[in-house]
């Protein structure tokens, strides 16, 4: 049996692992999936990159989690990256779906070309507001699938998308899987690709878009179980 605590990417609560959650659970594995400040059931609650961190070090601390496999998807991997080191000797594994990763002293924006994003803030009185449904085709979900994302996704807090990061020792010292969903580009993010390259990550790939929690929850779920085996 392992423990997971996951967490999905912008917009999005812990809804989104619902899939996900079950096949872990019916599989034997306790899943603890969070929501972070500001987003979904916690609209409305001010919250910045640090924010984000704390919150994921407070459910592992407050459920006294060990051994625990931390997931972080697409923009919630530079928080979970940061949150995995703070956790210390309680960390199993971390997992990164999908997503960025924490560079000591950028911000989730300083990871790509991301003025568009930047406009979209300064419109929307600091906010990222969700996509459009268009933006979904191509990555693998059903009409159904990108109806639920669209309508139940929430705007994203700008503070946690341009803050730095801060880690305190190099992020390849963390045993980690990334898990790259290749109908969204098949290279890695430079930091990720270094990493991979040099053995100490593991890299799985799944021929799927950028959002496998809903796309593939069986098979991610199976991935992220196979991952909290690894040494």
């Amino acid at each position: 049996m392992t423990r997971f605590v996951v967490v999905a990417g912008a917009w999005l609560g812990a809804w989104a692992w619902d899939e996900v959650e079950s096949e872990l659970r019916g599989a034997g594995h306790e899943v603890h999936a969070l929501t972070l400040s500001g987003l979904a059931e916690k609209q409305g609650v001010p919250a910045g990159q640090r924010t984000h961190v704390q919150d994921i070090v407070d459910e592992v601390e407050r459920l006294d989690l060990r051994d625990v496999v931390l997931v972080g998807h697409s923009y919630s991997g530079v928080p979970v990256g940061q949150a995995a080191e703070r956790i210390g000797d309680r960390l199993a594994r971390v997992v990164f779906v999908d997503a960025n990763v924490p560079v000591d002293g950028a911000s989730f924006l300083d990871g790509f070309p991301s003025d568009h994003i930047r406009k979209s803030l300064d419109e929307h009185g600091g906010d990222w507001p969700p996509l459009d449904p268009a933006d979904y085709t191509g990555q693998d979900l059903t009409d159904e699938q990108i109806a639920r994302i669209v309508t139940d996704g929430t705007a994203h807090p700008g503070a946690t998308l341009t803050e730095p990061a801060i880690l305190t020792r190099p992020l390849g010292e963390l045993p980690a899987t990334y898990v790259k969903c290749l109908l969204d580009g098949d290279e890695l993010m430079d930091p990720v690709d270094e990493l991979v390259a040099s053995g100490r990550w593991e890299l799985v790939r799944m021929d799927t878009g950028h959002w496998p929690m809903f796309s593939r929850p069986g098979e991610l779920a199976r991935i992220l179980a196979e991952s909290a085996t690894r040494p």
